[in-house]
């Protein structure tokens, strides 16, 4: 029953992706691309309200016929409320996350309702096949049996709101969703509401950051000799004040001493970039190198040092900040893996 029920999914998902084709973000939910089917308690329920109806004709109870006709118009009030729960949502996401393996991909998925009625219990689904670690390939949001990850939440009337979805990332690789869900059993949970959004969103998940060796010293910072700079490590020293100088400098104690007026010196090292090289870690294998390097990353972004990556088929300039960070662990991410046809 589980397997009819994985295929009868993906064919009615493949089919919906053909009928509406793709999206472009943000987009909002319209009655035509919302579906609709009772629940299994809502099969139950519809069970229950025949066999009573049957049961109120044969014995000619007029307060059984009631009951039941009571129960099956709110069964169809209900359908139109859960229809509603989506219709008019608009719908917006990031549509790139980063993460390491064995961790968590995180995609934040933005909620807006220009109505005036209140959205309880949205939920949003994404089907993820996986990661493609180890040269494998890219993990494809179609695959039956792939991970599922999903957040719910609810929406006020004329305002958003965020809902987070995260998706495990068991390995390195390029994670690609080609669709995600929006679905709802608001209000009793008899009938079941949703609606099919085609959009790409791609996760990046590097190594995990392990590794036992040490940053190599780079060639320039070998060389590099001590330099007097303005900083704000090491005290070198009194110097003449001069016009401009920001006064956070000035030697107060100084001048109280009757002192001339005296700004103070630093030192600090020049910063110098080095260079991260899958050739300097001979011996180890391909995933371990990767994660090495990854390690090395983290580190000199926390040391605030500039840095460059050299791999097999890519490099990247040395440079500093958290958007060179985010490149570089991207590029870890997507070496050897090979781009979908």
């Amino acid at each position: 029953m589980s397997t009819l029920r994985q295929a009868a999914t993906l064919k009615l998902r493949a089919w919906a992706a053909r009928r509406h084709g793709p999206d472009s973000l943000p987009i909002t939910i319209h009655r035509r691309r919302i579906y609709i089917l009772p629940t299994r308690f809502g099969i139950m329920l519809a069970l229950m309200l025949i066999a009573m109806l049957v049961a109120a004709l044969n014995y000619n109870s007029n307060l059984g016929l009631a009951f039941a006709f009571l129960m099956a118009s709110l069964g169809v009030v209900t359908m139109h409320h859960c229809n509603r729960n989506l219709l008019g949502l608009c719908v917006d996401a990031t549509t790139e996350a980063d993460a390491f393996a064995d961790g968590e991909a995180r995609f934040e998925f933005l909620l807006r309702n220009d109505s005036s009625v209140e959205r309880r219990d949205i939920e949003i689904r994404c089907l993820a096949a996986g990661t493609g670690g180890r040269g494998s390939g890219s993990g494809d949001g179609t695959d039956a049996g792939g991970t599922m990850g999903s957040g719910g939440g609810g929406v006020q009337p004329k305002s958003s709101a965020t809902l987070t979805v995260t998706i495990p990332a068991a390995r390195r690789g390029v994670l690609r969703l080609h669709q995600f869900e929006l679905r709802t059993r608001y209000p009793f949970g008899w009938f079941h509401a949703w609606s099919y959004a085609q959009c790409s969103l791609i996760a990046y998940v590097a190594p995990s950051p392990l590794g036992s060796r040490a940053l190599p010293p780079g060639a320039e910072r070998g060389n590099a000799s001590r330099s007097e700079v303005r900083g704000d490590e090491d005290f070198s020293g009194l110097r003449p004040y001069q016009p401009g100088i920001p006064l956070k400098h000035m030697a107060w104690k100084v001048l109280a001493r009757g002192g001339e007026a005296a700004v103070r010196s630093y030192s600090s090292t020049a910063a110098q970039p080095e260079w991260l090289e899958w050739s300097s870690l001979e011996g180890l294998d391909t995933e371990d190198r990767l994660s090495q390097l990854c390690l090395w990353i983290l580190e000199s972004d926390a040391a605030q040092r500039p840095y460059g990556l050299r791999i097999p088929g890519q490099e990247i300039s040395p440079a500093q900040g958290a958007a060179h960070r985010v490149n570089c662990l991207r590029a870890l991410a997507a070496y050897g893996i090979a781009e979908p046809q």
